[in-house]
């Protein structure tokens, strides 16, 4: 028995979810039926993170045990021809540094992106991609903003009410806000990392911070949302589409 490591790309939008589910097309489901047909009695998989239904994956990480030993870049290939035409795509497979691996237990931080796309023009290629925000949108304000989110607090405003974490309280090691030319207008995009996340929360953080950026919010609500600890008190929770997990580190990284 041999674990092998997967990193994912995938888009959201045709699937209910990473996490399978009876009779609905979710990405787990999607790869699991890949493997099937490699070894019919193959067991299922474990991600790094379940995103949720729309929400994309540029570096998901999961990992299954097989019985068969393969050659790592061929099990990706056959992986991929069988995944075909579905918008998911193994971008690269290794060997687990041992059976006590786990995609989701070992991971040490998870790195989430949101893009905010600020123009008035429908955006046509990143349709999908990105979040589109018509309303101008300032910067440093939303900076400013992100600053009180920073370290270790109780997320309850934050956190979806569907939220199944024992514990509201995590630690946010980075909400960083930067702003890129985009044609027709500018692009905003949020970079979020902790070793875990609760339900919603990065969506609910990007909600909360579009309102300062707009200025229907003072930098300092923010401060007043989190210490409030009230769900009421956060911001719209914004569309899925413009989020994406982009990275997982571990401290033996089986890619690397």
């Amino acid at each position: 028995m041999t674990r092998y490591a997967f990193k994912i790309e995938y888009h959201g939008a045709p699937f209910n979810g990473w996490q399978r589910q009876d009779n609905q097309p979710t990405v787990q489901g999607a790869v699991e039926a890949a493997l099937a047909k490699l070894e019919p009695e193959a067991p299922t998989i474990a991600a790094a993170g379940r995103t949720d239904t729309g929400v994309h994956g540029w570096g998901q990480v999961a990992h299954c045990d097989l019985t068969r030993d393969w050659d790592p870049f061929r099990l990706s290939e056959a992986l991929n021809y069988h995944l075909k035409p579905l918008p998911v795509a193994i971008t690269d497979c290794a060997i687990a540094p041992d059976l006590d691996w786990h995609a989701r237990f070992s991971a040490m931080e998870r790195e989430y992106i949101f893009r905010i796309v600020n123009r008035r023009a429908p955006v046509t290629l990143d349709a999908g991609l990105v979040w589109q925000v018509s309303q101008e949108l300032a910067l440093a304000p939303m900076q400013e903003a992100a600053a009180h989110l920073i370290g270790k607090h109780d997320f309850t405003t934050f956190r979806s009410s569907i939220c199944q974490a024992q514990s509201p309280v995590k630690t946010l090691d980075e909400l960083s806000i930067t702003q890129h030319p985009y044609p027709g207008g500018q692009e905003f995009r949020f970079k979020v990392r902790a070793r875990s996340f609760l339900h919603n929360q990065v969506r609910s953080f990007v909600g909360s911070l579009k309102q300062v950026g707009a200025g229907s919010w003072h930098p300092d609500q923010m401060r007043i949302a989190l210490k409030a600890q009230d769900r009421s008190k956060c911001g719209p929770v914004c569309a899925p589409h413009g989020l994406a997990l982009a990275n997982v580190v571990y401290p033996q990284d089986p890619f690397s």
